[in-house]
């Protein structure tokens, strides 16, 4: 009896769009889910490059995943846009396999500091710039390039720009987080952000002490050339991402807090086993991953000819 279940509970799971189709690999987008591993650029000087950093399953620890199809639609549509002429590639990267060294201590109630070697998003941002380098050398400009992610990778989009200035020409961030849903977990809206992070500084040191450190590290930056975009319903960062203001070059919008974009309902789209699926938005933390956050499409655009 106990077999029967545990197999039906598989079906079931896998029937739904949570367990949709997984992209694994790195490669150039284009259409809703096509993918070109080939890493090769004809007229690279005429081309502008997107980078795609996915979000993580985990914060600091490995994981076989990439990125489910349903998340790179949006990014994806934005191949072959022209731009002053110049004609829009997108790459996603996959670097979910990488972790951090001290990963299995991080996460604990009483975590013993320092944190011993280098995070998984440090070893991002460093993949990151391995990456750059070689999209230079097959002849993209620096300043045709552009790092983009969503949640951990907007995160790391961040780290990496104001770290490295000049590396790119400039970022697309949507809902940067890569802690947990404090909002939702620790009542943000409810008792405010300071007590809200010294309860989360509490219950978990490690992450939290990061935590502060890369925004602070981030803040350093004399210009970030990123445009922003947060949901006040994100469950994530949502309510806790007003520090970014504060921080020269960066443009935010605060997408509105229904789950509508231009007044239209938003849905997820994605493909499970060759069946194409639809479902409403409930979670703030996907608004940039709905079908109608392309209505923002114009405004990137236009973001990114501003930055070449």
């Amino acid at each position: 009896m106990k077999k029967f279940i545990i197999n039906c509970l598989v079906i079931f799971l896998i029937s739904t769009p949570l367990y949709a189709d997984k992209l694994l690999k790195s490669g150039f987008l284009s259409g809703e889910w096509k993918l070109n591993t080939n890493f090769e650029v004809k007229e690279p000087k005429n081309k502008i490059l997107i980078i795609y950093n996915h979000g993580q399953d985990d914060h600091d620890k490995a994981s076989k995943n990439c990125v489910w199809k349903n998340n790179i639609r949006n990014i994806a549509s934005l191949s072959g846009k022209k731009v002053k002429d110049k004609v829009v590639l997108v790459y996603n990267f996959c670097t979910d396999h990488l972790a951090g060294d001290d990963w299995k201590r991080l996460w604990k109630n009483k975590f013993d500091f320092p944190y011993n070697g280098i995070t998984k998003l440090d070893k991002r941002v460093n993949a990151n710039l391995d990456l750059i380098k070689k999209f230079v050398e097959l002849g993209i400009p620096n300043n045709q390039i552009f790092m983009a992610g969503q949640s951990c990778g907007g995160w790391a989009t961040m780290m990496l720009m104001s770290k490295y200035p000049g590396e790119v020409a400039g970022g697309i961030s949507t809902h940067h987080a890569c802690y947990g849903e404090l909002s939702k977990k620790y009542k943000v809206k409810k008792i405010g952000i300071e007590k809200a992070l010294e309860k989360f500084k509490k219950k978990r040191p490690g992450p939290a002490y990061l935590r502060e450190k890369q925004i602070k590290d981030i803040s350093k930056a004399k210009n970030l050339p990123i445009l922003v975009f947060t949901h006040p319903k994100d469950p994530y960062d949502g309510l806790l991402s007003n520090w970014v203001e504060k921080i020269p070059g960066i443009k935010r919008i605060v997408i509105s807090e229904k789950y509508k974009i231009n007044n239209k309902n938003c849905s997820r789209i994605g493909i499970n086993n060759g069946e194409r699926w639809k479902e409403k938005v409930k979670n703030g933390h996907y608004m940039a991953i709905a079908n109608c956050f392309q209505y923002y499409n114009p405004e990137i655009i236009k973001f990114i000819e501003s930055k070449i």
